[in-house]
């Protein structure tokens, strides 16, 4: 199986990062330069509006997203009709877009969890890195589709 964008992994009894540890990962991004995905299991350990920026909007989930920029959010979601601007991963799954329109629908009860993840960081491979930590094991091919919205 070849890894691209959509590509689900699930880590391994054999991962030794903390980071990854019974990790779900989403590939949103798999080119010459390498890999980028996010962590879809895993909650951040504060809501949306515990983000000053974010106070008045609901105590939407957010997810740790993986290890790198944890100054910016990130978001996948299977509703653009609503968020313009995403790029479509796969079937119906997007990532990225207009996130004030994402946080306008959020905050009128449009958009759930159940259409949207938001994540405090990504996860990032150099060319060949997850190639490489998928030949010693560390990673597995899941199957999941949009069922990551239900984790």
């Amino acid at each position: 199986m070849d890894i691209s964008a959509g590509t689900i992994l699930i880590s391994s009894a054999t991962m030794d990062d903390e980071n990854f540890k019974q990790a779900v990962v989403l590939i949103t991004e798999y080119n010459e330069k390498g890999a980028m995905g996010f962590v879809v299991n895993k909650l951040f350990p504060r809501p949306m509006n515990e983000l000053v920026e974010f106070r008045h909007s609901p105590a939407f989930p957010l997810y740790n997203g993986g290890p790198v920029d944890h100054d910016h959010l990130y978001f996948i979601h299977r509703r653009p009709g609503l968020i313009k601007g995403g790029l479509r991963i796969q079937n119906e799954l997007y990532v990225g877009g207009n996130f004030q329109q994402a946080v306008i629908q959020i905050n009128a009860g449009i958009l759930t969890g159940r259409d949207l993840k938001i994540f405090v960081g990504y996860c990032g491979w150099d060319f060949g890195e997850l190639e490489a930590e998928m030949g010693e094991g560390y990673w597995e091919f899941a199957d999941t589709g949009t069922a990551i919205f239900e984790t």
